[in-house]
């Protein structure tokens, strides 16, 4: 038996096409491709770990001190200043005591307080709410907007496909930190808040979606159902919107993750900068700002903000390369050994 755990490159296919099978032949009665997709989703651990992850930080950030007017659980502001206590220190424990901490307790201010006093459970709350905002918002948009320029350009080829790319290129070639910096600055002089920074970074992360559903849609305007669609007299638009972008479901999906993910790291650096969020609003990556002196004295200041965001981008990575696998498990799928003979072995394949 060999070690390789990589089938051969023209095996790939079949080998997946086994696997979906092997999972159609478990039920009575025909699975469809939503439902494979699904299965095969719902066996990424990792993936599935992001998503209770992604979801109490979301709930908690919500619930906790409300949201557009609703009030939350938690009944501190993070507009009130009070009395230092402790010197700020968070009171938060969750070391046991038979493991020589201080127990299992949640505390009066358990991410601990600013210097002036300002619960910083509920500024990190705040910041949570804003920082996810952008991130969806600018998700969204780059999403839509990616993924309309490229299925015209693929589909429409010749001059509009050169006019588009060259958009794109133009894009690209700046970097985008500085394009978005400059636009952020915009959307806070102009006072729009968080939402025209958002929709000014989304007008800004759209490109490398663009690229990627440009090339699927050049390969899938040759298939025969989207012939017969034109021999119909369904128009341009119908066959674009109806036949071709469904058909790149996967890779729009997949890369709508990445790009929250990247927004979020995008929102924090503007922010971290001074050309993000400006007060009295804040976000994860100005709170890092703003205590970012504190690092040698007070490091809760810095680590909770600051963890917060790794946590999101990991878990949104995460989730990411479970739709990645789910929709194409062709892609990044490692085969165990005995798993890929299994598979060969039902394929006949050598």
């Amino acid at each position: 038996m060999s070690n390789d755990t990589t089938p051969p490159t023209d095996a790939i296919y079949d080998l997946a096409e086994a696997e979906d099978a092997a999972l159609a032949s478990k039920h009575t009665k025909p699975i469809s491709q939503g439902r494979l997709v699904l299965r095969r989703f719902l066996r990424h651990r990792g993936a599935l770990v992001s998503v209770v992850v992604l979801f109490t930080i979301v709930v908690v950030a919500f619930t906790s001190i409300g949201f557009a007017g609703i009030p939350g659980w938690w009944d501190k502001s993070y507009l009130a200043a009070g009395n230092v206590i402790d010197g700020g220190r968070p009171t938060l424990s969750l070391i046991p005591t038979w493991l020589g901490g201080d127990g299992i307790r949640w505390g009066e201010h358990p991410f601990g307080q600013d210097n002036t006093g300002k619960d910083y459970f509920s500024l990190v709350m705040v910041g949570t709410q804003r920082s996810l905002i952008i991130a969806f918002v600018v998700g969204l948009v780059a999403t839509t907007i990616g993924a309309v320029m490229g299925a015209v350009a693929g589909y429409y080829r010749g001059w509009v496909d050169n006019v588009l790319m060259r958009i794109t290129d133009i894009f690209i070639v700046i970097p985008l930190l500085v394009l978005a910096a400059v636009l952020g600055k915009i959307a806070g002089s102009a006072g729009g808040g968080i939402f025209a920074l958002a929709l000014m970074i989304g007008l800004v992360s759209w490109t490398g979606l663009a690229r990627l559903v440009r090339g699927e849609v050049l390969s899938l305007r040759e298939r025969d159902y989207v012939a017969a669609a034109r021999s119909t007299g369904a128009s341009s638009f119908r066959i674009i919107f109806k036949h071709l972008l469904p058909n790149t479901i996967g890779i729009i999906v997949v890369n709508a993750t990445f790009a929250i993910g990247g927004a979020i790291l995008l929102e924090s650096s503007l922010s971290f900068l001074g050309w993000g969020v400006q007060p009295p609003d804040t976000s994860l990556g100005l709170l890092i700002s703003t205590y970012q002196g504190a690092f040698t004295n007070r490091p809760w200041l810095f680590w909770w903000p600051g963890m917060i965001i790794l946590v999101i981008v990991l878990a949104v990575n995460f989730l990411g390369d479970g739709l990645r696998d789910a929709f194409d498990p062709r892609q990044t799928r490692k085969w165990s050994p005995r798993r890929l003979e299994r598979l060969r072995a039902e394929k006949g394949l050598s």
